[in-house]
């Protein structure tokens, strides 16, 4: 077929668009080209010349800002301070065994410790930091700054670390933190895949007390940052960083002025005091003693002041006030008096007869008065502590209701405190002794149980809560959180369902034990207007009696070995009429209750109530000249000390 003129033009014309359109997109790619070789070559020489040399960009965490912790009016009892330290990461160190050798030389290094790096350099991931050194001084830290190009994978970094200014008053309340262990991980109570931060070594967490209970809310969240390092691992320059969530701050509901006097009036005894406000239950000082220095925890203890701490009888690392169980002896006696009540088996002025013993088939039980108290009413027998009085209205109210009746007044209950290990004591039943110890449940059972002796057993903080129960017919809940970033936690509580003339009755019972004629803790009662003490006192014992022991005379406290002693045990609340406070006190193989344990819970009591060392003429005027030389002879904390570290605006 022949092509004409016209196909031939109209060809033409149509390689001419494919052309230009060709070319066109050919133009536009070489300007593209061109604007992106000079933005590259040009506009972003610097950055891709420290690139080609052999530079690199790393992602780095920043550790939060550890959340405060502060007493209930604002003092600070937690806080961070800076700590210089000096961290190398494994991959951009290379000879790792060289670095540390020249590191050796500008800051000492114990061989111990090296090898403890060296472990955890292995151990971890390459590009994970490790702290090599800490807690350095500022001429050390500089010295290892200027050095540091002679230092590949070291950096030179400004951390925070723990400190606890009020240190021993509030050891076993606040705890203290520590690195990230093994075991935290193995146990659950952390998890690096929850948060990344816990990979870094050294990171600190809660360990105890409060840190460890609330170490969600004061962790806070990580931050990052971008740096870019040289092939020697020597940071350049920072590209980017996004600071991290600060932890919340916790305010507590203890008052450090009279914790701190709590934790000096229980001095060298092995002993636990805990004081309640019996309108919000919150919990105003709770003391174990001795104490300890969580700061030494902290910075790492030394053995032999660890190994101190763990052979020390008096047991300085126990919390005694919520992990300590006793026998609450006569203390329970209020228990046993108003489940009789309730149940209708005694009124109040119904007499029990004491002649020193109740027998049981062929047991005798014995009064703690070898020759008895004669006729009794409840209010005397609570008074002067007799033991037949209980023994007698156990045996016919039963130890089911008798535990019913304690659990309703806080006992056998495990209080949820951000606390470590807080125990839930033991109020026992038939099915308990059936399950436990493989028995079936005894009369004599019921009456060991009726005097707080045999398996019953109580921590010091129930038998606070148990006292502002009573003093107040709330089931008053122990708070020690009063806020969390300011926002206040409150609770409610409810009406105990207990007749409330059977609780005046007990209470009449208690104000006689302080001031009645033959009141078991007279001595320590308050003479103040308005201020009336009404308690319990309690001595429960850790040994057997004998018969054979009984008949010669029961030896003395004094005269047996300290862990051989009985415990001493006083509960009480104040005012009488209008109770503001609720107070317990166990000293550990102290004596006798209304000897050892009655005077210290008055002394605090009474410094709660009055915001601060209480006027002489609180006291009965025989005692004030002892009460002046204790109150200037103890050694309490500066109080200009606690004006630093309030809460800042």
């Amino acid at each position: 077929m022949r092509r004409t003129p016209k196909d031939t033009e109209a060809g033409a014309r149509k390689v001419s668009r494919r052309g230009f359109v060709l070319g066109g997109a050919m133009a536009a790619f070489a300007a593209v080209l061109t604007a992106r070789m000079r933005y590259m070559q040009v506009d972003q020489a610097d950055q891709f010349r420290l690139l080609a040399d052999e530079n690199r960009i790393n992602i780095r965490l920043i550790p939060p800002s550890r959340g405060l912790v502060y007493d209930r009016n604002g003092v600070i009892l937690a806080e961070n301070e800076q700590n210089y330290r000096v961290v190398m990461v494994k991959e951009d160190a290379g000879d790792v065994d060289e670095v540390l050798e020249r590191l050796q030389k500008i800051i000492k290094l114990p061989t111990e410790e090296l090898e403890k790096v060296k472990n955890e350099i292995d151990r971890r991931s390459p590009f994970v930091p490790v702290t090599v050194a800490d807690r350095l001084s500022w001429q050390a830290f500089s010295e290892v700054a200027v050095n540091a190009p002679a230092l590949p994978g070291v950096s030179p970094e400004v951390g925070q670390s723990r400190i606890y200014p009020l240190d021993q008053d509030f050891a076993h309340i606040v705890g203290y933190v520590g690195p990230v262990s093994d075991y935290d991980l193995s146990e659950g109570y952390l998890s690096e895949d929850e948060d990344p931060v816990l990979q870094i070594p050294k990171f600190q967490v809660g360990k105890t007390g409060v840190e460890a209970r609330m170490e969600h809310d004061l962790r806070g969240q990580a931050g990052t940052r971008r740096i870019e390092v040289n092939a020697q691992g020597r940071v350049m320059r920072e590209l980017d960083r996004i600071e991290g969530v600060a932890g919340d701050n916790i305010q507590l509901t203890i008052d450090s002025a009279l914790q701190n006097y709590i934790q000096v009036r229980l001095g060298e005894e092995s002993a636990s005091a805990v004081v309640m406000d019996c309108d919000s239950g919150d919990i105003l000082g709770i003391a174990s003693a001795p104490s300890f220095d969580p700061n030494k925890f902290v910075r790492g203890i030394s053995v032999p002041d660890y190994r101190d701490l763990l052979e020390n009888d008096h047991r300085p690392l126990s919390n005694k006030t919520v992990q300590g169980a006793y026998p609450p002896g006569s203390t329970f006696k209020m228990v046993v008096a108003l489940a009789a009540l309730e149940d209708g088996v005694i009124d109040q002025e119904e007499t029990i007869f004491c002649g020193g013993y109740k027998e049981l088939g062929q047991r005798r039980f014995h009064c703690w008065r070898r020759g008895g108290h004669g006729k009794l009413s409840l209010t005397g027998a609570l008074e002067q502590s007799c033991d037949v009085y209980f023994y007698e209205i156990a045996e016919r109210v039963g130890i089911e209701k008798i535990t019913a009746m304690a659990r309703r007044l806080g006992l056998g209950t495990r209080h949820d405190l951000p606390l470590s290990a807080v125990v839930e004591g033991l109020t026992p039943t038939k099915a308990w002794k059936r399950e436990n110890r493989d028995a079936d449940w005894l009369i004599g059972d019921t009456l060991n149980a009726g005097i707080g002796q045999g398996f019953v057993l109580a921590s010091p903080l129930q038998l606070a809560v148990m006292t502002s129960r009573i003093a107040t017919g709330r089931a008053l809940l122990p708070r020690l959180i009063k806020s969390v970033n300011a926002e206040e936690i409150v609770q409610e509580p409810s009406l105990l369902d207990i007749d409330p003339s059977h609780l005046a009755y007990v209470r009449e019972g208690m104000w006689a034990v302080t001031n009645g004629r033959n009141g078991s803790a007279r001595s320590s009662r308050v003479v103040a207007d308005g201020m009336e003490l009404a308690g319990k006192t309690g001595t429960s014992q850790v040994r057997n009696i004998t018969a054979a022991e009984r008949a010669r005379g029961v030896t003395s406290n004094d005269d047996l070995p300290w862990n051989r002693r009985d415990h001493a045990l006083f509960v009480s609340y104040a005012p009488y009429d209008r109770p503001k406070v609720a107070c317990s006190v166990v000293v550990e193989h102290g004596g006798g209750g209304s000897a050892v344990a009655a005077p210290i819970a008055r002394d605090i009591v009474l410094q709660a109530l009055y915001g601060g060392t209480p006027p002489l003429d609180a006291y009965p005027t025989s005692q004030r000249g002892t009460i002046r030389t204790r109150q200037e002879e103890l050694p309490l904390r500066d109080p200009s000390s606690y004006s630093g570290g309030r809460i800042r605006a």
